[in-house]
Parts: structure tokens; sequence; C-alpha cells
């Protein structure tokens, strides 16, 4: 289903107005094979022990990269930090933190003449070192008896966009719901999880960084291959195109609302 918005700006109070507090997002570190992925985790309100919970992973755009543990919570953060966006949906959200030196995806970029960004998908390399860390963090939470398996979701702006929908098809029996938000993937990919879980994805008309194509090529290919896919598309953003989407009311009601 697409959904093409006439309306350019949006609220987005709900985001960056609020002055919700992050402080419950805990910082951790994960280990796996000698290697070493910061994240920070918030736990819902009520924290039940024996209670198993959805989890949320987002991943951040490249400008947020580095070894901090901070910048990745600055889109996105106070949306789940809202006290009634927690209290409504209990979960456990994850926003790790990719260094300076890595990226989610294997993508390869390179500029045209015109100077605009085209991309490559390096689908043949295996998964980088930061996303497999990223998929191996989900199987330990998993295994730790605190998320509920069915319903594990997956989204992230720009850089994260692009991880995301690798992710998808490197650990297509993973998810429950994806939300790629302007980025791109590998459309020869797409069957290896159209029809497994439901997705909605963002993008910006005039996006001068990552080209509204390139979700366009993605929402047209999972179409072809009969995907439950939602597409918004914002006329006249540029590369914010997340300001938006987080404040979508309908946005978390949906996430929340996918089960496997």
């Amino acid at each position: 289903m697409r959904k093409l918005l006439s309306t350019i700006l949006l609220p987005i109070l709900s985001i960056t107005a609020q002055g919700q507090s992050l402080d419950d997002f805990q910082k951790q570190k994960f280990t796996h094979g000698g290697d070493t992925l910061l994240y920070r985790v918030q736990y819902p309100l009520n924290n039940v022990p024996s209670k198993k919970y959805p989890l949320v992973i987002v991943l951040h755009g490249s400008g947020e990269r580095g070894n901090d543990n901070e910048a990745q919570l600055k889109w996105g953060g106070d949306l789940f930090a809202n006290p009634a966006n927690r209290e409504k949906f209990p979960a456990i959200v994850v926003f790790p933190q990719c260094p300076s030196t890595d990226s989610w995806g294997r993508v390869g970029g390179s500029r045209s003449a015109d100077s605009s960004q085209r991309f490559s998908f390096l689908s043949n390399e295996p998964t980088g070192k930061s996303l497999e860390l990223v998929l191996e963090l989900i199987e330990s939470m998993v295994k730790s008896g605190k998320v509920d398996r069915k319903r594990i979701y997956i989204g992230g702006l720009s850089m994260g966009g692009f991880g995301t929908f690798e992710a998808l098809w490197r650990k297509p029996k993973l998810f429950a719901a994806a939300f790629p938000i302007c980025g791109g993937g590998d459309t020869t990919k797409v069957g290896a999880y159209a029809k497994k879980f439901p997705i909605h994805v963002f993008h910006g008309t005039i996006d001068p960084v990552v080209g509204v194509n390139y979700s366009r090529s993605m929402v047209a290919a999972l179409e072809k291959a009969g995907a439950n896919v939602q597409y918004t598309e914002y006329p006249g953003v540029g590369h914010n195109s997340w300001k938006n989407a987080f404040a979508e009311p309908d946005f978390l009601p949906w996430l929340f609302a996918q089960k496997k």
C-alpha cells in the first residue's frame, strides 16, 4: 500500500520537544568473537522478570557513528523514551552504535557526473562486523528468555535503512516487522523475506543524500514479490524523513501490532 503525503511539515513535538529523559537507556557492551558492540538498551517501565517482551532494534545513520555510546540516541530515542509510549507499548528497545570505521550494510558509494550519490550493494561479501554483532546480540537476548521471539522488529534511518534491508535478507526468519527510512537495498534479495513479515518504508522526495529512487525500487521489487509493504513518501522533504516517520501517529501502533 502506497501513501503519498501532501503535507510537508508534520508535527514532531513528540520526539524533539518533550525533553524526554534518555537516562533509562542503559549503556552496555556486547562481545562476540573478540569484537565489541556498544549499545543502549531500555527495558519496560514495569519490567516483569518472568515476562517476555517485544524487541525493537533501531539502527542509526552515518552521522551518529562513533564510540561514545550516546550519539545513536539522537533520532528516535525520545520517541521510545516517552513515558506514555512506554506505558502503552512495553518493550525492550536497543540502539546499537556502529564505529566510524564501519557501516551497517555492505554498500559501496560513488559520485556521478551530476554530483548525486550512487550506491552499489556488495551482497556477495560476508556480513559486516557491526551488523553481525547486532544479529548475534539479538540471538543472545532471545536466549536470555526476556525477548518474545515472535515480536522482534528492526528499522533504521539512512545508513541504518540500508542496514535494515540487509539484515532482512541475511536473517529472514528472525524478524516480525521492519521500518527502513531513507535507505535502500539489493532488489535481487527481496525474495528471501518478502512474504515473511510486514515492512513500512519511508522516504522524502527531494533527498539529496539517498535518492528517493532507492526506496521506490525496493518497494516495487517487494510488491512484485508479493510482500505486505507500505510506502510513505514525503513531498518536499530532504534527508531527514525520519523526523516525519517517527511523528506518524500510527508508527508505534502499527509496529507493535505485528507478530509472527
